[in-house]
């Protein structure tokens, strides 16, 4: 398992080598969310037309299994309250057998209602490998035997964050990419909040690209795992998504680079686009901005390459649209079928849309209500699970769907279906189902899609820095792989010039930093000693491209904040500086200001959107630490904030309100709390620290007092975990309930443990 943001040479050695054994043989299937189609569709024929069950599989889930060469990945969970766990289970397709597992513990999320496992592995059709985003953020590549080839933790990583329904989406794979998506905090430009998509190298997981095309707020408001559909637009290979600032937009897929947007609501949508003949076709429940209607379908003519400005992407507006509907859906996303939409609502209502004029033609209700299903068409058929567990196979007609059969499966469907040779598969929040015949149906199945035919590139006129986003502790080094692009974005070749690299700080930056680090002899970039963060700009003759990176440095580590000079006003509320630059989640959340005489670190309280901060300071496999700091609230008896630290994947907070003191990983996962009254407006020391035994059991432990008194012998609280977080990155958490209550935090000190 590789543990770390980076990978060594070894490990890619490895991976590299496992890539190229499977490439020789065909991978086919259903291989991710959408289908091969990527609406929903399949051209396989032959599928069941009863639900005749073939083999379940007791797994309780919320999304789609993928199937490829004999075998069924899916995601789902099992157990309860602290013992709940997903999983990612490989199942032989002819039997359902199980053939290999990971389970992976929830940590430092949001999550309610046992939400989880809501969306789809993915599985690249050219070295077999399977990809996952688990719901609190874990990344992961497997090989085909299960194998974990590379991972990374994009929470304490990235800042990516998550959202009490637990919707994670899929994976996206696009020739050499992997791309995944969240709404980030990270550092530096991307500390502001937004939905972001990250590319990785799909073979050795280095990160390739990140993309901002969306606003944030007021537009951003929640998150979306809406998956992204490939296409060609001027020359250049581009994905088409709805966003969680309410917007559908069109990015460059070799850069991450938006090309167009178009603004339609406050708040996400969640359900996937569609193409229909130079139209995007997108859903959403929301607010509309151009009226106080709530809920929209509409179709959006993609606009052409005249439009473009250098620098920045078209705006789409009410004079691009094609047409327009009131039908109103939130997560379940439609399927195209020609010139036919398939489309659930709310209420659990099919609706059949005509894809030129969007004229409703007919709608047929089959479920009290529907959640975030859709429709598979294959074969003629509809197969329609509903939330209540009914599931539908129907022959859509010009002014209706016949029903063909219907039964009751065990849970709620909430996955959408997914159909490869012969069966089609429905996972509920009880089973996964498999219906259909035994043996295989080869002979029913497509021809293999076509290779995708990529335009011969221009002239070089940049370069793209592969990784373009680094993290290193003292002493650690990375080399770099340059390409050359064109100006549309497309790779010409690897470069293989000297490289002259200069460090780099962007005109945009508001805290003019710079990463310490140092280029060796052999070309590597060399961390210094020193907590840092910036960007390197690489030039070779009349080409650059830039990167950026983080140094964390090895523990013990303190911060007082005095060597900070506030020279920054704030239009309201004085002077202050900003928090360093290398922690991940901090800028716009915290200031450092002046407090009784001192300089500390402030919560902001001018945006409620960001009024919850969790904050990383370290390297995310961490572990084996002591971590302290003096922690103080604005209020009074009945209005205090919070505020606490992160231990190996474990908050430890002050609950001023309640006059108490929690440990939790996952506030319905792990929770434990004892009593201790806190006073507005003092200055307490809180110290935790977290020791794993070698069979997996975990003690956190932490003590706290007023900091003008002496530490106490004993510790506040200790909590037992009998499957305890192994690594995790320290860090910090404030929460100001009322924007006139601050919480603060002074003498962070992270040491190892003795």
């Amino acid at each position: 398992m590789i543990r770390t943001f980076w990978c060594c040479a070894a490990v890619l050695a490895t991976a590299f080598g496992t890539a190229s054994a499977q490439e020789k043989k065909e991978v086919r299937g259903w291989l991710n969310w959408r289908g091969p189609q990527q609406d929903g569709t399949s051209l396989e024929k032959g599928l069941p037309e009863k639900p005749d069950e073939l083999w379940s599989f007791q797994l309780p889930g919320r999304g789609t299994p993928v199937i490829a060469n004999g075998r069924v990945y899916s995601w789902g969970y099992r157990g309860e309250q602290a013992a709940l766990q997903e999983v990612l289970v490989c199942l032989e397709e002819a039997t359902g057998k199980p053939l290999w597992e990971h389970t992976f513990r929830d940590f430092l999320s949001d999550v309610v209602y046992d939400r989880y496992s809501i969306g789809s592995p993915a599985i690249d059709a050219e070295t077999g490998n399977v990809y996952l985003v688990t719901s609190p953020g874990l990344f992961l590549c497997f090989a085909r035997d299960g194998k974990i080839l590379w991972q990374h933790s994009l929470a304490e990583a990235f800042g990516r964050n998550t959202y009490p329904n637990g919707r994670t989406g899929a994976p996206c794979i696009e020739g050499d990419l992997v791309i995944v998506r969240g709404v980030t905090n990270n550092w530096g430009s991307q500390g502001p909040p937004r939905d972001r998509y990250y590319a990785f190298d799909k073979r050795g997981g280095q990160p390739v690209w990140d993309s901002t095309a969306c606003l944030g707020p007021p537009y951003l408001k929640d998150s979306s795992f809406a998956t992204a559909v490939f296409d060609w637009w001027e020359g250049r290979r581009v994905f088409y998504t709805a966003l969680g600032s309410g917007a559908v937009v069109c990015a460059n897929a070799w850069t991450g680079e938006p090309i167009w947007r178009s603004q339609q609501i406050v708040g996400g949508y969640n359900s996937s686009v569609v193409l229909h003949q130079g139209k995007v076709i997108a859903i959403h429940a929301g607010q509309c901005l151009d009226s106080t209607e709530t809920g929209r379908m509409l179709a959006l003519r993609i606009p052409g390459a005249d439009r473009l400005e250098p620098g920045k992407p078209i705006e789409l507006g009410v004079k691009d649209e094609a047409w327009r509907n009131p039908l109103s859906m939130f997560t379940s996303s439609p399927v195209l079928v020609g010139d036919r939409l398939y489309q659930f609502n709310e209420s659990g209502e099919l609706h059949c849309v005509d894809a030129n004029k969007g004229t409703i033609l007919w709608h047929r209700k089959l479920a009290p209500s529907q959640l975030h299903a859709s429709p598979l068409w294959a074969d003629g058929k509809l197969y329609a699970p509903m939330e209540d567990g009914s599931f539908y196979i129907l022959k859509p007609t010009d002014t209706g769907a016949d029903e063909l059969a219907k039964v009751q499966l065990a849970g709620n469907a909430l996955g959408s279906p997914a159909a490869w040779n012969g069966k089609v598969y429905v996972h509920t929040t009880r089973r996964l189902y498999c219906f259909g015949p035994k043996g295989d149906n080869t002979a029913n199945l497509p021809p293999p899609p076509p290779a995708v035919e990529v335009p011969k590139p221009g002239p070089a006129v940049r370069l793209q820095i592969v990784p373009n986003e680094i993290l290193l502790r003292p002493g650690e080094k990375v080399s770099f792989k340059i390409y050359a692009l064109d100006a549309k974005g497309q790779r010409v070749g690897p470069v293989t010039e000297p490289v002259t690299w200069a460090k780099f700080i962007p005109p945009t930056a508001l805290v003019k930093a710079e990463m310490d680090a140092a280029f060796n002899a052999e070309g590597e970039l060399v961390a210094g000693t020193r907590a840092s963060a910036g960007s390197w700009k690489a030039t070779v003759g009349k080409l650059s491209g830039t990167a950026r990176g983080r140094v964390v440095v090895n523990l013990p580590y303190r911060e007082d904040f005095q060597a900070f000079n506030l020279t920054e006003k704030h239009p309201t509320e004085g002077m202050f500086a900003y928090p360093p630059l290398a922690w991940v989640g901090a800028r716009l959340r915290w200031d450092v200001r002046e407090k009784d005489g001192s300089n500390v670190l402030a919560k902001t309280t001018d945006t409620m959107i960001l009024q919850r901060a969790l904050t990383f300071v370290g390297h995310p496999a961490e572990s084996g630490y002591t971590i302290a700091a003096d922690l103080m609230s604005d209020g009074n008896r009945r209005g205090m904030g919070e505020m606490g630290l992160i231990n190996q994947r474990y908050l430890i907070a002050l609950k001023g309100n309640h006059d108490k003191i929690e440990v939790n990983s996952n506030l319905e996962r792990f929770k434990v709390s004892v009593p201790f009254t806190l006073t507005p407006k003092t200055w307490y020391r809180l110290k935790t620290r977290v020791d794993v035994a070698a069979d997996g059991v975990g003690m956190i432990r932490a003590k706290v007092w007023k900091r003008a008194e002496a530490e106490p012998e004993a510790w506040t609280l200790e909590a037992r975990h009998e499957n305890a977080h192994k690594e995790g990155v320290p860090g910090f958490y404030g929460f100001s309930s009322q924007p006139a209550w601050r919480v603060y935090m002074d003498n962070l000190e992270i040491t190892p443990n003795k």
